[in-house]
């Protein structure tokens, strides 16, 4: 007899963004012909680029022709992406093999799949508020106890409190040693086996520094953890003294996966690209060097045929010099949003932060203020879409998450709308 994974029915409640969008239709319905601005969800609004366009359309006009049509290709990536790839780490600081990166269709797809070349009783532990796909893809595979409606937390789950007193940057010390929590039923010590970083923070906006980056990569060696580092929003560091990425400190490449996207950076959110680094000097407690490498190969070749070969061609364009030129344009308009919605917030007496190296602005509520509680006001006095900062984990409790991903015009509407119609009550 068949069975179902038991393990959905332990995920808190519908995944944030299908939930966020129920509720705006809803208003929608409810409010035919009002015009609602969108500063929820962090998707990219501009057009593609010129020449990174060409790039796109070379791709796809080489499968109108016999001579350069190409079917299958090589699961891990075209090579000469995964050369350029390796190239942009040397411009970082960094130092990657080509054989190290594993061209994917997303870095939301690595972030989830990754997971499945560890063992089920690995502890993991993830910034808090943190981007859902982190938690929920480990609740499925069955990492995790039940969920608590009164703490917001799953029960083998540890979390780093990222407060608004530490610049909401995680702290190494909150996990050293863990005592008395539940994990599988039974009550142990806990030390973070996987551990689930992203900087620039998405929904915070907050960066590591490399001393902080520093802490996390001498624990996980001490302890033979593996840091999984989203750096999908690196493209966005203006800061020369912050990393953007964690294979900038040394002996990251021991103990880290890094996850990259070209979505964010290049308007490909719906072309879908990006990379997984695997380097051949991981390793943990009953593994060699080079064999998670080779586990993620078998992986992929198991269960990926590669990404998109037009998508792939685009994406040399991007890392091309006019291609970078023309994506430092975009992440420049974008910054530029978010300094808008920045300086609005802050004229009205609300408490922001972020937007200086990431395109988001994380505010704090006023008055304490819940956050599906604040979504609902935005959405029916000022007719703005925000993201609740509770749906990224308890500490995003009373914040809330606004995205500079829009027009320019639609983004300066939305911040009068709020400082016109919002009614005050701080």
């Amino acid at each position: 007899m068949a069975k179902i994974n038991s393990n959905y029915a332990k995920l808190a409640a519908g995944y944030l963004f299908p939930e966020i969008n129920k509720r705006v239709s809803a208003f929608a319905s409810a409010n035919p012909g009002v015009n609602v601005y969108r500063l929820g969800i962090g998707n990219t609004t501009e057009a593609i680029p010129a020449h990174i366009l060409s790039g796109l359309s070379f791709g796809a006009e080489k499968l109108g022709k016999r001579e350069t049509y190409s079917g299958y290709g090589d699961e891990q990536g075209d090579k000469r992406l995964r050369e350029a790839i390796a190239n942009y780490y040397l411009d970082v600081d960094a130092k990657i093999a080509p054989n190290e990166v594993f061209v994917s269709d997303g870095a939301k797809c690595d972030s989830a799949n990754i997971q499945s070349i560890f063992s089920r009783d690995n502890v993991i532990a993830v910034q808090d508020p943190a981007y859902p796909v982190y938690i929920d893809t480990n609740v499925i595979a069955g990492r995790t106890g039940k969920f608590d409606s009164k703490s917001g937390q799953y029960e083998g789950i540890i979390y780093m409190p990222c407060t608004e007193e530490e610049g909401f940057i995680p702290n190494v010390s909150s996990f050293r040693i863990k005592t008395g929590e539940k994990f599988h039923g039974l009550r142990i010590n806990l030390k973070a086996d996987l551990i689930y970083l992203c900087s620039p923070n998405n929904p915070t906006g907050a960066v590591m520094n490399r001393k902080s980056l520093e802490n996390f990569v001498q624990y996980a060696r001490e302890n033979k953890s593996v840091i999984i580092f989203d750096a999908a929003y690196s493209w966005y560091v203006k800061d020369p003294d912050l990393p953007k990425s964690i294979y900038q400190i040394e002996g990251a490449n021991e103990c880290a996966i890094e996850i990259q996207s070209f979505s964010k950076l290049a308007g490909f959110t719906g072309v879908r690209l990006g990379w997984a680094v695997v380097p051949m000097a991981l390793a943990v407690k009953n593994s060699k060097p080079g064999q998670l490498n080779g586990m993620w190969n078998r992986r992929q070749t198991t269960f990926f045929n590669g990404a998109s070969n037009i998508a792939q061609e685009g994406g040399l364009y991007v890392l091309s010099p006019e291609g970078r030129s023309e994506c430092g344009g975009l992440v420049n308009y974008y910054m530029n949003n978010a300094g808008i919605i920045r300086k609005g917030l802050e004229s009205m007496g609300i408490k922001v932060y972020g937007e200086d190296n990431a395109p988001y602005v994380w505010m704090k509520n006023p008055n304490g203020m819940k956050s599906w509680d604040f979504f609902d006001k935005m959405l029916k006095e000022a007719r703005v879409v925000t993201t609740p900062g509770a749906g990224f984990g308890p500490s995003g409790e009373g914040y809330t998450r606004l995205s500079a991903f829009g027009h320019t015009e639609r983004v300066q509407e939305a911040v009068e709308s709020i400082k016109k119609n919002l009614e005050r009550t701080w």
